[in-house]
């Protein structure tokens, strides 16, 4: 039957992939996740992000060349399947349905700490609930919106740099990416982790073989060019903060981005922030709902969610009961945990869902082997590594969160083939 089934139309080249792959990665990210990286490693939260992108680059590979051979919606919970067992995709699907109910909670979060710091939660709850009924009606973000979210992102990052370095008095004794790691070692792969938080999305560009022309030449040069020009940007605001306010002036902050503007003395440059911060978190948000909903649609189906949850609503057609369950469980979150227990969180569900990538596209044959197999060792390894040195309480909870599952599942088969 799947032989039957249109092909997508390839219409899309290098560049247009780069815009996609910066679309799904600068974003809100930038504004939430380098206070508790700050928190972990101090100044050595660069050596952090350079850490981070690494691990990103080998975890994109995996999934461009799974993308390739199984051109299907569903992702890793699907590749995990085919290529290793339907307990190894219900770990990937699991991963990612917690992982990123978590990053809703940190878009909401965040999208509050720019608007209303003095009313986070409420406010953050408010959002869930007026983004998931305008993802109930079947609106999405759309590609146009994603380049128009980008452009907004980075023209505020470039007022705040040039704002800071031109109009403030940074200190540039303060950027020690080696001298100045407040946690140690440990503490530099800690951040490492949560700022894997802001590299999420990256592999957008990989589920794009079935869209790209010459999707064997355009993928792996896409992916290499987004991340890059990803780190660039990303770095770039981390000296900046650092600079500006201190390691322990961006951790204390619970929107550093703003902050560092603030100290410029250009009185437009903080409305600026704010807004972008803003529009960056809730387009975010909107995409997740949407993701997380969609994937719990395709994990009930197959009985690994309660199949109560795969209905789609009659007129609007979309996943309604997953994404007001999902809106229950994200509003419990924002009203119960802070910013850097939901980044560790969500990092620790990603981190696992890709863990199950690199073992798929390790099994690969080699006519479908675009990248050479080291990179699924370094992606594999680095995975684990960043889970298990992310915040204890995100280790803690993600662990029994995944049992939880695990457990639901078996006893599922179990009752199944009684």
């Amino acid at each position: 039957m799947s032989g039957a089934q249109p092909a997508l139309a390839r219409r899309l080249g290098t560049g247009d992939a780069v815009v996609v792959g910066l679309g799904s990665m600068i974003g809100a990210g930038v504004f939430a996740a380098f206070a508790p990286a700050a928190r972990a490693a101090g100044s050595a939260l660069l050596v952090g992000l350079l850490v981070a992108a690494v691990v990103a680059y080998a975890n994109a590979t995996a999934s461009a060349q799974l993308a390739a051979q199984y051109p299907t919606s569903g992702g890793t919970y699907v590749y995990g399947r085919e290529r290793l067992s339907p307990w190894w995709g219900f770990l990937a699907g699991w991963g990612f349905v917690i992982g990123k109910t978590a990053s809703c909670a940190a878009m909401a979060l965040t999208f509050a700490a720019y608007v209303a710091p003095n009313a986070q939660r409420p406010v953050a709850a408010a959002a869930v609930l007026l983004l998931t009924a305008v993802s109930y009606r079947g609106v999405t973000r759309t590609a146009r919106l994603a380049r128009v979210v980008v452009a907004v992102v980075l023209v505020a990052l470039t007022a705040v740099v040039v704002a800071t370095l031109v109009g403030g008095d940074p200190d540039w004794s303060r950027v020690e990416p080696w001298g100045g790691a407040s946690g140690g070692w440990y503490g530099t792969v800690q951040s490492a982790g949560l700022l894997f938080f802001a590299f999420a999305g990256y592999a957008r560009v990989a589920t794009l073989g079935e869209e790209v022309r010459d999707p064997a030449r355009t993928i792996p040069r896409a992916i290499q060019l987004a991340l890059a020009i990803t780190l660039v940007v990303y770095a770039t605001v981390a000296v900046t903060l650092l600079a500006t306010l201190g390691a322990d002036g961006t951790a204390a902050s619970s929107a550093p981005v703003a902050d560092a503007a603030a100290t410029s003395g250009w009185a437009w440059t903080g409305p600026v922030v704010r807004v972008a911060g803003a529009a960056a978190s809730l387009g975010a948000l909107l995409a997740l709902v949407a993701g997380v909903g969609r994937t719990g649609l395709a994990m009930a189906r197959e009985g690994d969610l309660p199949r109560w949850l795969a209905a789609v609503h009659p007129r609007y057609r979309v996943p309604h009961r997953a994404e007001v369950a999902l809106a229950v469980v994200v509003c419990a979150l924002v009203l119960t945990v802070d910013l850097r227990g939901a980044i560790g969180f969500s990092s620790f569900g990603v981190l696992l869902y890709y863990l199950v990538a690199n073992l798929a596209a390790w099994t690969q044959p080699r006519e479908h082997r675009r990248f050479p197999r080291a990179w699924q060792v370094v992606g594999a390894v680095g995975c684990t590594v960043l889970v298990v040195t992310l915040p204890a309480t995100a280790v803690l909870v993600g662990a029994a969160v995944l049992v939880v599952g695990v457990v639901w599942r078996a006893a599922r088969r179990r009752a199944s083939r009684a």
